[in-house]
């Protein structure tokens, strides 16, 4: 919905010229980008980075494979596609430009109402945030129990590893799940309930082979743990459900064969270890702060983990891509040599590296030149955030394939019936464009909101600042108003191993501890038509109707056809109504009212 009213010879590697298509190989080494800062917010300090030499990207003619993996790709690629949205040449979505400026105004508003006039406290998109949610710093606390003998070096060992299974385990929950701290009796939900159910399970020694060091994580601790290790932990059961619960401690049990290898992470298996491996590596700057070429971080995320990425994925020669895929957007093959056809992602490597710079540089104070290389997070939120303000519109004939999938995936059990939206699988060309599409619009979106924030350049938002104060949030937060049941995002995408989603049932809350509530009172405070009719009503009292949303202004009535329409084509069979109520409808013209 929309809310602001929505050839090919083989060239040598020799040449002196790139190919069509291909990117812009430089003939000598990078220097990194703009300097960047350090505030308490955790983002970057002043300190010059101009001289620290990046490493040259791979040749995509010499090793494609190569080139597809690394970080230089994906903005490279993305932008492919951005371009021809821009020329409204896309194969699945619709632009309106003219949305484009609402579009930055709404993220603006958002980081106003959050962070006006400090702009610099705003964090690094990381997963640090996740663990501090309700404004309590988990992470301080946990650090100041440790022994004065635990260095500064040690204490972001930990932290590293900590994050890195913290955001492993990070994937949808679903929206029944929800996790009580130990600590606090509090309950959370989503991506920080399980932040505090792993910072509370790396606590107690959950991920530790050593009972006299609990908060750390080696290999032979994650081989030893089972699902229902994972699932005590997280506390899952049936009346708690957790969605890819077997799936996460798949994950984790291959995360321990990656941490074989000690040239990364050590003879102990920790992956931690990482930390001491890029200290040393011979293109880290080594000073009073050191300071470590993101490309080589990049490596050792890609490398390292290789082993943890399904054998599924797009393959090349023979090496897998990891979050790499086919788009028709891109130059064919034939005539375009077959890597011109993919685009790269890396989502959640990209996550990781956000995630773990933060302790390196908040404990170690060291910086990372070449942080610019990385992108905006081709995800659901930042994606749902271009659809829900009307500046992506899906074409009709993919929407119309999005909606009979949906309502094929519904006949399936705990699948979701309400908030109807397209529904496509991980590696479907709708979806790869989308992405693709999301980053490019990110970039675009950075320059305008530091415009509009009145923030010159070089003293402007990083887009990892932008990620965390406004795309980010403002997708959620535009989901949560636009389908407030499930709060999912306006296209659905269902993972290949069949994403479980769990509704709310009134029977459940008949009875809370001493209280007991009414079945219509119940209803009306999670029935998606009554979320919805709350919803509006905020925005109303608030006097935002028409600004985060589509205006409404009452009811509307459909003729009895179209009605039978919608519940031939959904099964939809129930509509809240009495019979008498039906028959009095049927008597008003043939008319119903929704």
């Amino acid at each position: 919905m929309g809310l602001f009213n929505r050839k090919s010879s083989k060239v040598s590697h020799e040449s002196k010229s790139n190919p069509p298509n291909s990117p812009r190989i430089p003939n000598a080494p990078l220097k990194s980008p703009a300097p960047s800062r350090l505030t308490n917010g955790g983002t970057f300090s002043t300190l010059s980075l101009t001289d620290v030499t990046l490493p040259r990207p791979p040749d995509p003619n010499v090793d494609p494979a190569a080139y597809l993996r690394s970080i230089y790709a994906v903005r490279e690629r993305c932008r492919y596609i951005f371009e021809k949205a821009k020329r409204h040449q896309l194969s699945h979505f619709e632009v309106d430009m003219s949305l484009f400026s609402k579009t930055a105004e709404y993220v603006v508003a958002i980081i106003k109402r959050d962070y006006a006039p400090d702009y610099l406290s705003i964090p690094q998109h990381g997963r640090w945030q996740h663990f501090d949610v309700g404004g309590r710093p988990r992470v301080e606390q946990m650090i100041a129990t440790w022994p004065l003998t635990v260095d500064n070096q040690e204490r972001t060992r930990r932290l590293i590893d900590l994050f890195l299974v913290s955001v492993l385990l990070d994937a949808g929950a679903g929206t029944r799940w929800s996790y009580k701290s130990k600590e606090s009796g509090r309950f959370y939900r989503r991506s920080e309930g399980l932040a505090v159910a792993s910072l509370e399970m790396f606590r107690a020694g959950a991920f530790s082979s050593n009972p006299e060091q609990p908060c750390q994580v080696d290999g032979p601790a994650l081989r030893r743990l089972t699902v229902d290790h994972l699932a005590r932990g997280l506390q899952v059961s049936e009346e708690n459900p957790l969605s890819g619960l077997e799936g996460r401690a798949g994950l984790l049990s291959r995360l321990a064969d990656a941490l074989n290898n000690q040239n990364f992470f050590g003879t102990d298996a920790r992956p931690g270890n990482m930390l001491d491996y890029l200290l040393s590596h011979p293109s880290t700057r080594a000073s009073s702060v050191p300071v470590i070429p993101v490309p080589t971080l990049w490596d050792v995320l890609m490398d390292g983990l290789a082993p943890i990425w399904p054998s599924s994925r797009t393959t090349i020669a023979g090496t897998s891509l990891g979050d790499a895929w086919p788009c028709n957007s891109m130059p064919a093959s034939p005539p375009a040599q077959p890597w011109e056809t993919i685009v790269p992602f890396h989502k959640l490597t990209q996550w990781l590296a956000y995630s773990l710079m933060v302790p390196m540089t908040k404990i170690m104070h060291i910086q990372f030149a070449g942080a610019d290389l990385l992108t905006g997070l081709p995800e659901y939120r930042n994606g749902g955030l271009l659809v829900d303000t009307g500046l992506l519109t899906l074409k009709d004939a993919d929407m119309k394939r999005g909606l009979k999938a949906y309502r094929e995936n519904a006949r399936l059990k705990g699948q979701p019936g309400m908030e109807v939206v397209p529904l496509f699988t991980t590696d479907d060309d709708v979806i790869v464009e989308w992405r693709a599409v999301t980053v490019g619009f990110l970039d675009e979106l950075l320059g305008e909101v530091n415009r509009l924030l009145g923030l010159e350049r070089g003293e402007g938002l990083t887009l990892a600042q932008m990620l965390e104060a406004g795309t980010w949030k403002g997708g959620r937060e535009l989901a949560e108003v636009s389908r407030p049941n499930t709060k999912e995002p306006p296209i659905m995408i269902l993972e290949a191993h069949g994403k479980q989603y769990n509704f709310y049932d009134t029977s459940e809350a008949a009875g809370l501890g001493e209280f007991e509530m009414p079945e219509q009172l119940i209803s009306e405070h999670v029935d998606p038509f009554y979320a919805e009719c709350h919803a509006y009503g905020r925005m109303g009292d608030t006097k935002c109707n028409g600004k985060v949303a589509v205006g409404c202004y009452g009811f509307t009535s459909i003729p009895a056809g179209y009605e039978d329409d919608i519940s031939d084509e959904f099964d939809i069979m129930d509509w809240n109504r009495t019979l008498e109520s039906t028959r009095d409808l049927t008597r008003r013209d043939n008319h119903s009212v929704l």
